[in-house]
Parts: C-alpha cells; sequence; structure tokens
C-alpha cells in the first residue's frame, strides 16, 4: 500500500457548473474537466523581445513538478490500489450525460456532494487498503472551481450530507472563482425561481438551505464547520476576457462572480487579474497554480494588515475643513505580492484593474474622547493572504519577497459637491515598495525574525532593517510619506 507522507495527500478535483445538455456533454467527454488546460501567452524577455510563455496546465505541472499521477488505465478508472500522490476527477456530471447516465436531468448540489463524501472514502481504500497506520493518516485535498466550491461546502458544511468521517478526512480545500455569497447580476442576486438549468444554485435563499445556515442574508461563512485557516479562495479581478455575462455582472468582478462574492469570511484569498474561465482563466493560470502549490504544500503564512494613524488632506481641502465645512474622502488600498526570483504575481490589486481595496475614512476612523480622530478596532484592511514554500529557496534559508503597495484616494468631497478645484488625480498619499525578508531562528518553535528594505530607493538584496517583533508571529514595519500619511505594515508570518 502506499506511504502517506504529508504534505502531498490525493488532490479531488470539482469542476464547475456546466449550463445547458450539450455543455454537460462536452464536460463529461473529457477526462480532467478543464483541470488538464493551460495557456500559451506573450512575454517580454530581458533582449526586449517578445517569445511565447507556456503554462502546461496545473494538472500536468502536478506531475512534472511534485510526481502526481491521475487515476486512469487502459482506459479506465483505476478501482484498486492507486498511490497517494493522485489528482482524481470528482465526475458527478456523468449520470446526467445520455452515453453515461440516464440523462434526467443534473444532479442536484446535495447529491453531488453526497457522491464527494463517496469518492474519498473510496480514495481512502484505494490509497490505504487494510493498513490501519495509513488510513489513521490519510488526508486528501478538495481543489474546486467555481460551483465546485459550493459542492465541497456542503458537503462539509451540512451534517445531513455525506459521511462525518469522510469530511474529517479533508486537510484544505482551495476554490477558484467560487461564488461563496451568490451571484448578481445587474446589482441583484440570481432568483430562486431560475430553477432551469439550475442556475438558483447561486441563489443566497437556496444556498443557505445546502450549506445549513440559518441566515441568507450572506452565505460566504464556514460556519465554524471546517477551519477558515485551511479554506483559501482565489478571486479573479478581470472580467473583460469572460463571456457576454461580464456585460451583465460588470466591472469589479472575474466576469460572472464579483469581487466581494468570491471569498470566504476569516479565510486566506488571493487577487489575481484573470477571468472567472476560459482562455486566460483562473484555472489555467501560472497565478492560480502558484497559490494552489504553496498553499497545499507550503509551510509558511504571510498576512498583511496596513494600520493606519494618519492620512491627510491636501492643503487647500484641509483649509475647508477647518473653515468648517463638510468633508468626505475614500481610499483605494493597492498592492502587488512577488517572490524573489519569479515573475508571477502571488497577489495583485490594483485601481487599474477595479480591484484594489476600497474604504471611507469614516470607515476607518472615529472620533476618541478627546475629539481627534483614532483608528476604529478591527477596521483596517488586510491587503492580503499568501502562502510561501521554503523548498524552493535556492541559497541560504531566508525567504524573499516583495510588497509593492500604494494608498491612492479617489475623490473628495465638500458639502456634498466633488472637490475639482486643485485635484491631481490618481495622487497617492504613499507609495513604496518594500522587500521582505523572513528567516528562521532556528529555535525550533517555528519562529522568525524579519528584515526589510524599501526598495524605490535602496537595493533589495541589501541587509536591510530590523523589523519590530510583537506576539503571535507579528511584526510592524513603520511607514511615512513627506505628504503626512502615517501607519504600519504589519505582516503576521506563521508556519502553516
Amino acid at each position: 500500500m502506499a506511504t502517506i507522507k504529508a504534505p502531498f495527500y490525493p488532490i479531488i478535483y470539482i469542476r464547475g457548473y456546466a449550463m445547458t445538455q450539450s455543455a454537460i456533454e462536452d464536460t463529461t467527454s473529457t477526462p480532467y474537466m478543464g483541470f488538464n488546460l493551460g495557456t500559451t501567452k506573450i512575454r517580454q524577455n530581458h533582449k526586449g523581445e517578445v517569445t511565447q510563455h507556456f503554462f502546461e496546465s496545473p494538472l500536468i505541472r502536478l506531475m512534472k513538478d511534485f510526481g502526481y499521477t491521475d487515476n486512469y488505465a487502459a482506459g479506465e478508472i483505476i478501482d484498486d490500489e492507486i498511490p497517494a500522490k493522485s489528482v482524481i476527477i470528482h465526475r458527478y456530471y456523468d449520470e446526467a450525460d445520455r452515453d453515461f447516465g440516464t440523462g434526467d436531468g443534473t444532479p442536484s448540489i446535495e447529491k453531488a456532494a453526497e457522491g464527494l463524501s463517496a469518492l474519498i472514502l473510496k480514495t481512502r481504500d484505494q490509497v490505504c487498503g487494510e493498513d490501519a497506520e495509513a488510513r489513521q493518516d490519510f488526508r486528501v485535498y478538495l481543489v474546486a472551481h467555481s460551483m465546485g466550491g459550493l459542492i465541497a461546502r456542503c458537503f462539509l458544511q451540512n451534517d445531513a450530507i455525506g459521511d462525518a468521517a469522510a469530511k474529517q478526512m479533508v486537510h484544505k480545500v482551495f476554490t477558484y472563482g467560487t461564488p461563496h455569497n451568490g451571484i448578481e447580476i445587474r446589482g441583484a442576486n440570481v432568483p430562486r425561481f431560475l430553477s432551469g438549468w439550475d442556475i438558483n444554485n447561486f441563489n443566497r435563499r437556496r444556498m443557505a438551505q445546502y450549506l445549513a445556515l440559518s441566515s441568507h442574508q450572506r452565505v460566504d461563512t464556514l460556519n465554524r464547520k471546517f477551519p477558515e485557516d485551511r479554506f483559501f479562495a482565489l478571486v479573479g479581478t478581470n472580467h473583460q476576457d469572460y463571456n457576454l455575462s461580464r456585460l451583465a455582472v460588470g466591472p469589479m468582478s472575474d466576469g460572472l462572480v464579483l469581487i466581494r462574492n468570491a471569498s470566504v469570511q476569516g479565510a486566506p484569498r488571493s487577487y489575481t487579474h484573470h477571468s472567472h474561465s476560459g482562455v486566460y482563466g483562473l484555472v489555467n493560470s501560472e497565478e492560480g497554480y502558484q497559490n494552489l502549490t504553496r498553499f497545499l504544500f507550503g509551510d509558511i503564512m504571510v498576512k498583511a494588515v496596513l494600520h493606519l494613524e494618519a492620512l491627510p488632506l491636501p492643503p487647500s481641502v484641509e483649509k475647508a475643513l477647518e473653515k468648517g465645512r463638510r468633508v468626505r474622502a475614500s481610499y483605494y488600498f493597492e498592492n502587488t505580492v512577488m517572490v524573489r526570483g519569479q515573475l508571477f504575481k502571488l497577489s495583485e490589486r490594483k485601481v487599474e484593474n477595479q480591484s484594489a481595496g476600497f474604504k471611507e475614512f469614516d470607515e476607518l476612523f472615529e472620533r476618541g474622547t478627546n475629539g481627534k480622530w483614532q483608528p476604529k478596532p478591527g477596521s483596517m484592511p488586510v491587503l492580503f493572504s499568501a502562502f510561501m514554500d521554503s523548498r524552493n529557496i535556492e541559497t541560504g534559508r531566508t525567504l524573499v519577497f516583495t510588497v509593492d503597495m500604494a494608498v491612492k484616494t479617489t475623490e473628495y468631497e465638500i458639502d456634498g459637491r466633488l472637490f475639482r478645484t486643485n485635484r491631481i488625480p490618481g495622487e497617492n498619499l504613499f507609495r513604496e515598495q518594500l522587500t521582505i525578508k523572513a528567516i528562521r531562528t532556528g529555535d525550533g518553535q517555528g519562529g522568525f525574525k524579519l528584515r526589510y528594505t524599501f526598495t524605490d530607493e535602496g537595493w533589495g538584496e541589501h541587509r536591510g532593517s530590523l523589523a519590530e517583533g510583537g506576539e503571535g508571529g507579528s511584526f510592524r514595519i513603520p511607514l511615512k510619506s513627506g505628504k503626512g500619511f502615517k501607519g504600519a505594515l504589519e505582516l503576521r508570518i506563521s508556519s502553516s
């Protein structure tokens, strides 16, 4: 029997929604249901020339990089022993195909979730056989695109669905573009009465039903049924490369799912400028693959929170405020995260991509008892969650990554009217690139020390300054600008 060796557990891939019978049949006629699709793009190389860049697909890369295999042989699904490093496709649409099943209609979310439970138990038996120790150590990863993530959540969250032992075998869940809080068309959640083609699967009342939630106001919660830190959402921000639904859904989306609906409360997430699916989709992207493998196999998690102390106003707006006029302001928070020596972006939120974080001043600050503005507890923007793998370090034992960040104003309002006098479009309150170096302390407790360099003015390869450490593996890097911006970047680094 196969040896179970963390973190290389079997991966079960759960594809997304197929709307029509022809789409279902197209889906079932493919062995890997989209997990095998890659992209060929153009990239400018170091010589200034345009060259081709190939991303082979998540499936092929898992095979090449980590030694995974599929569960097919001689034209059939293997029913006996398979290795722990296996990728298994949850073929829940087969029964709706006229050739493979009855063709009588698509399975419900609940039925697909029951099938997932059975597939997990079957996979355990195939990997472990009767080996008691291997069965005890057995775990599985769920990787899902779009509606597939809702099937995974139904299985995990609904006590009436699936086998309790199978739920305990799920180690981590990774979702690409899943509508965790439903789908909205022109600002309205899709209605329940659209039961044709199962579109009502994305209605929040219907979702609350199969997710076993008591409220349908927001359904993007795991409801304490699965650890949030082991559930990752990759959020797409490119609506323009998707099909015609992008016209109804609009910007601030991946073309089908709004950015604000594509993650789970309290769980890590990253943002990438890719569409819901297709040639430039989330699943068949280098950025998607790098987030996937670092989350599944990586050993370090970094969470970044921006703590704000002062958000200055332009002098002319400040004068209006001093005269007692009513001033309102709101802000964009941009950041791009990359690792040393690589060209892909682990996370990217930009104004130009309609994906930057956004908060109004009143969300961030409140008047203190002394009449001065002070930060509201729990209001500070979370910039990103990123997973790293120390095994990828080529030299030494230092993990190096960059955070390119900016704080921008949107528009100022004075007495309810937009302020345009002296307005500089796109003006930054703060902008800087930081090179972060995380070094394990070697104390056996999973601790780190952290150094940083502001690389707009200094070389990133320099040793840098030592960051102030806090409780729980947190570090603070002071930030300021000549305009009066003041704050700190808090980085929480932990072993994952």
